[in-house]
């Protein structure tokens, strides 16, 4: 289980002999990623609204996986007080791939 602020933004896990990661997402990108992706899907034991569950696959690169897993901390951040965040969520800005 990973925390920010005392607030869940990830955690892992594995179902029925498979890892998986269990992350907060925006609702509408929830719904864009699991219709693209079929290793995406509503969260295990979550809301299923604000929680999506990765799992290895085909259709899902490292890549993908580490911006979800930055978004969800992002979500959770600027869900909590101000004073409390470890970086501004509205200045924070992805790094450029390395491809």
């Amino acid at each position: 289980m990973w925390k920010v602020g005392g607030k869940v933004f990830m955690l892992q896990t594995s179902m029925p002999g498979e890892p998986v990661v269990i992350l907060k997402a925006d609702p509408s990108d929830a719904d864009t990623l699991r219709a693209s992706h079929t290793s995406i899907s509503r969260g295990y034991h979550m809301d299923k609204k604000h929680w999506i569950t990765t799992r290895p696959g085909a259709d899902i690169e490292q890549a993908l996986v580490d911006n979800l897993v930055t978004e969800s901390y992002l979500l959770v951040v600027a869900g909590l007080p101000r004073q409390n965040r470890p970086v501004d969520p509205d200045t924070f800005s992805f790094l450029p791939s390395a491809d």
